[in-house]
């Protein structure tokens, strides 16, 4: 038997153990839809590791400059005001510059390029005269 096998047999007993004494009566939030947390601007193999540093406080810049960008390519997906869209697009190409810089090599160039063409194509920022 592995280790995780006895690991997972332990985890086990004491689950029944605790459901036996009750202990999982009257739990807050019992009856409520669990809140599952969108990790998608983390590379799935990264995920595990987020989870547990993020549980601790913590989160990696590289990781907190994922979700923020992450968080301004939504927005822009949903602004219509062409003055708000051109400032999150300095915003989004800031913040892909600083992981670019941080990662000391660039990210995924192919999807910003297409990402930017579809950003162009949607915004026509007016000249003021």
């Amino acid at each position: 038997m592995g280790i995780l096998q006895v690991f997972e047999k332990i985890a086990e007993r004491r689950i029944q153990e605790a459901m036996e004494r009750g202990e999982f009566e009257n739990l807050e939030g019992k009856g409520k839809p669990l809140v599952l947390e969108d990790l998608s601007h983390v590379p799935e193999e990264l995920r595990m590791a987020y989870k547990i540093l993020k549980n601790a406080g913590y989160l990696p810049p590289e990781v907190q400059l994922m979700k923020e960008i992450k968080t301004t390519e939504d927005l822009l997906d949903h602004l219509e005001d062409e003055g708000t869209k051109y400032r999150q697009i300095k915003k989004l190409n800031l913040l892909i510059t600083k992981l670019n810089l941080m990662r000391r090599r660039p990210v995924n160039l192919e999807k910003e390029q297409v990402y930017y063409e579809k950003i162009v194509a949607k915004v026509r920022v007016r000249r003021r005269s």
